[in-house]
């Protein structure tokens, strides 16, 4: 996933989450920072919302389940895993992957899992704490091993 991808992909989720909400053009558009008329263009299908926007979205609505239900459970970490392609520090305690992640390989404390939306990976700890996060399979594998190695 990329910055373009993410774009087109929550564009059209932009009039649901605005639904959702119970928000009205007007209300909405001012919260993300952008003008009515911009709004009905990209609620219309005519133009995709900025990269700005989408990530004013994402910040703002990370609870929304149109959102979860695009990126999964923690929004804001695929969208800074997409703006800075690698995460690499403990960031937070996670829940573990029960719901949005697969196992894909566990060594020495750790684990390497992906997101089952996103398609992302990330290592967590064996108290889930967030190590890293990348859409580079290998880079995640090459981390894991350096972890590992510790």
């Amino acid at each position: 996933m990329n910055k373009d991808i993410l774009v087109e992909s929550l564009s059209p989720k932009i009039k649901l989450v605005r639904a959702e909400q119970g928000y009205t053009q007007e209300r909405m558009a001012n919260i993300l920072g952008i003008s009515k008329k911009t709004l009905v263009q990209i609620e219309k299908g005519r133009n995709l919302a900025s990269w700005t926007t989408i990530v004013a979205l994402c910040s703002l609505f990370r609870h929304s389940d149109v959102i979860q239900n695009e990126l999964g459970e923690d929004v804001l970490e695929v969208v800074e895993t997409v703006a800075l392609e690698t995460v690499e520090r403990p960031i937070k305690k996670t829940l573990g992957g029960k719901v949005w992640w697969t196992d894909m390989l566990q060594n020495n404390g750790y684990i390497l899992q992906q997101n089952l939306i996103s398609k992302h990976f990330r290592i967590i700890d064996h108290n889930n704490y967030r190590y890293y996060s990348t859409f580079n399979k290998q880079e995640a594998m090459e981390k894991l091993h350096e972890l590992t190695e510790r």
